[in-house]
Parts: structure tokens; C-alpha cells; sequence
């Protein structure tokens, strides 16, 4: 059997693809990749479709053993990888032989790595992706120890390139691109979102990345009837903390959502570890 078979997940460790495209509708997100590019990336590595299904590992520690010879890639954060206890690097291609068994170390920048392997896993999709929603609870449940994933059929030949750079974010400080909401006006100054630095919390999820600072002030106390709501919204609860929109945000919302990261920046918004300082540049639709 090709597969591989999960040793230890560390923290939270995900099956993700690109998600379930064109359901907001009937009341069902996307999901999907927090980092998308990240995905997208150890695909193309490995001569897969650009959206098949890896696993998503926060903070490393995930541990997995090969049932037969495979490729695989580590994209993302850039963690820590060995390959039998031999440090073989993340953003390269490397060949698993069957028994070796692969460990995810905790990355020094980052939050979210991804290991694909050649051929894909194949999950048995719902609602169209293999993709683990933990907002709405769809897709296979977190990875556990024991687990066993099984592998595809590669689609092509192995690409000629087998290796990218890594990431350059430093984890310092991070601007991200943003337009103005459509509900700017219902904070008294939206400005401090662009002026002022604010941390990223330790409640941030693959929700959202909320964000602590000194706060914004609602001109109002009237509620805004709920509307749709989309990836790097940014929303203001009444608390006056806003949340950033990630993969696994609710569909609809009724706060005000004063600003837009720029889909380009959301993925390094998806990278941003608790305590990091972020602030908004306000870009031109």
C-alpha cells in the first residue's frame, strides 16, 4: 500500500486541499489552505494537480512513516525536517524510502507547514474537497497517531525543479496590503489599523487572527443586519479587538467589517504567530 502512516501530529495537523469553491450560498465556506501559496508550491514540486490534498501542521511536531517509496515536500513555515533522524531541509524534494519515517520540527518563523507527498493524499472528499473545516466541522477530523493516509496516483512526470527558496519573513514586524471596508464609517477612526502596531492574539485560529491593540471605538450601537463575509476581512466586534478573516471564517457576519487585506497578503496574514506585531497599509482597489 503507498501511504503513510502518522506517528505523532504535534499540535493540530490538517488535511487541506484548496478547499470547496462556490457553496457560500447554500451557507458552506471554503476553506481550505490557510496558506495557499504554501500548498500550491509543494505541489508543484512534486508534479502534482496545484490543489491536491497535503497535511497542514501547526508548530511542527508531526511524525509520519512511509509504507512505500515516496516524494514529498515540506513548503511553508520553515520547519525543521528529518528524515530518520537526518536533517534533510524543507522546500526540497526528498525521496522516502518505505519504513523511513519523517519528523516536522518547530519552525523558526511561521506557523503553518505543509507536507505533500507525490500523488497526493487521497481523502474521500466532502462536499467536493478533503479539506478540514474547523468552524463548520466538515472533512476529516485533526490527524491522530495511528492515523493511516493514503496516497494517489501521481498525475505526470516529476518537474525538473525540485527546490524553491523558503519564505523571507524574518517574524518581525509585518505590513500587510489593505483597502478600506464597507463599513469604515462605523468606527470613529479607522486610521490606527494603518498608524499603530497591534499583536496578533493567542486566540487566533484558522478563523481568524484577532488583534490586540488600543482598541476601536464604534460610532454607534446599532446593529448592522448580517451579509456575507469573505477571506482578510477585517471585523470590528464590539469589543473593539478586530479579527482578520481566515480560511475557516463564518460565511455571514454582522459587525463591520472596516477593512480588506488584499488577497496577494492573506497567506503571510495565515503565517503570523501569536504575540507578532502586524499594522495595515491602505492601498487603491
Amino acid at each position: 500500500m503507498s501511504g503513510l502512516r502518522v506517528r505523532a501530529t504535534g499540535p493540530l495537523a490538517l488535511v487541506e486541499d484548496l478547499g470547496r469553491r462556490g457553496l457560500a450560498g447554500v451557507g458552506v465556506g471554503r476553506s481550505g489552505a490557510a496558506d495557499r501559496g504554501a500548498l500550491r508550491l509543494a505541489n508543484r514540486l512534486l508534479g502534482n494537480p496545484e490543489g491536491a490534498a497535503a497535511v497542514e501542521v501547526l508548530l511542527g511536531g508531526l511524525e509520519v512513516e512511509a509504507l512505500a517509496d515516496l516524494d514529498v515536500v515540506v513548503t511553508g513555515a520553515p520547519a525543521p525536517v528529518l528524515l530518520d533522524g537526518r536533517p534533510v531541509g524543507s522546500h526540497a524534494r526528498t525521496r522516502v524510502a518505505a519504513g523511513s519515517r519523517l519528523t516536522l520540527g518547530v519552525p523558526g518563523t511561521g506557523l503553518r507547514s505543509y507536507l505533500a507527498v507525490r500523488g497526493g493524499l487521497d481523502v474521500p472528499p466532502v462536499l467536493g474537497s478533503a479539506s478540514h473545516d474547523v468552524l463548520a466541522g466538515l472533512g476529516r477530523a485533526p490527524l491522530a497517531a495511528g492515523d493511516l493516509l493514503e496516497v494517489g496516483e501521481p498525475a505526470g512526470p516529476l518537474p525538473a525543479t525540485h527546490a524553491a527558496p523558503p519564505p523571507g519573513d524574518d517574524g518581525r514586524d509585518v505590513v500587510l496590503r489593505a483597502v478600506l471596508g464597507p463599513h469604515e464609517d462605523r468606527v470613529v477612526d479607522v486610521a490606527p489599523l494603518a498608524t499603530g502596531w497591534w499583536e496578533v492574539s493567542e486566540r487566533s485560529n484558522r478563523v481568524g487572527a484577532r488583534l490586540q491593540g488600543e482598541g476601536l471605538v464604534a460610532t454607534d450601537d446599532e446593529q448592522l443586519p448580517s451579509e456575507g463575509t469573505w477571506r482578510g476581512a477585517v471585523q470590528v466586534p464590539p469589543g473593539g479587538e478586530p479579527v482578520l478573516f481566515l480560511a475557516d471564517h463564518p460565511v455571514t457576519g454582522g459587525y463591520p467589517v472596516v477593512a480588506v487585506v488584499v488577497d496577494a497578503d492573506v497567506d503571510r496574514a495565515a503565517q503570523l504567530r501569536p504575540g507578532q506585531r502586524v499594522r495595515l497599509r491602505w492601498v487603491t482597489a
